[in-house]
């Protein structure tokens, strides 16, 4: 069950209010979810946290594959099924292919193409050591350029928050799904 109060409209702040229908009516086109919902009781916070994904995800340079499969990512090694489950139907139509998806969800590791294998290698060492060491760093600029190269940076961050903030505040894949990840190996 979620840990904190879920606001509705009448509950709000005017301030929560203006914000939560600039969201609503911002590139996402419904009202906040899963993490904004809790950020909604921050309404400074809820809107800045919104803009960021919204050129995260939305006006990246980064191929939408790609974005997806970095979210799912970060979903997977925080365990954030609610992540998961949100961005797995969007990888797929993104183009994400099954075998993919199933090597990330199970922890494999391993990917076909060259560039979900860069994205991999680059997020996990990242996330696992909190560093890249020069070698693959200088792999990963050489094949995305600079400025791809911090917007997958900058996602992977924003995704880890995303993940932690819907983990902490206990939020869960709607009732009667099941969890869409099994545990780690």
């Amino acid at each position: 069950m979620i840990r904190i109060p879920v606001l509705t409209e009448k509950d709000m702040t005017p301030e929560q209010l203006r914000v939560y229908q600039k969201i609503s009516g911002g590139v996402r086109k419904h009202p906040p979810v899963g993490p904004l919902v809790a950020a909604m009781h921050h309404p400074e916070l809820a809107e800045v946290w919104s803009k960021m994904g919204e050129v995260l995800r939305f006006n990246s340079s980064l191929p939408e594959r790609l974005r997806e499969f970095t979210i799912l990512i970060s979903a997977r090694f925080w365990d954030s099924p609610v992540e998961w489950f949100l961005h797995e139907p969007l990888a797929r139509k993104a183009g994400l292919s099954h075998e993919s998806i199933e090597s990330l969800r199970n922890c494999n590791g391993k990917f076909a193409p060259a560039d979900e294998q860069l994205v991999y290698d680059y997020a996990t060492l990242l996330l696992g050591r909190h560093a890249v060491d020069d070698a693959l760093y200088e792999r990963a600029r050489a094949h995305f350029g600079t400025t791809v190269l911090i917007e997958l940076t900058a996602l992977i961050g924003y995704y880890c928050m995303v993940s932690l903030t819907l983990n902490a505040h206990n939020f869960e894949v709607p009732q009667g799904t099941p969890n869409p990840l099994p545990p780690k190996p």
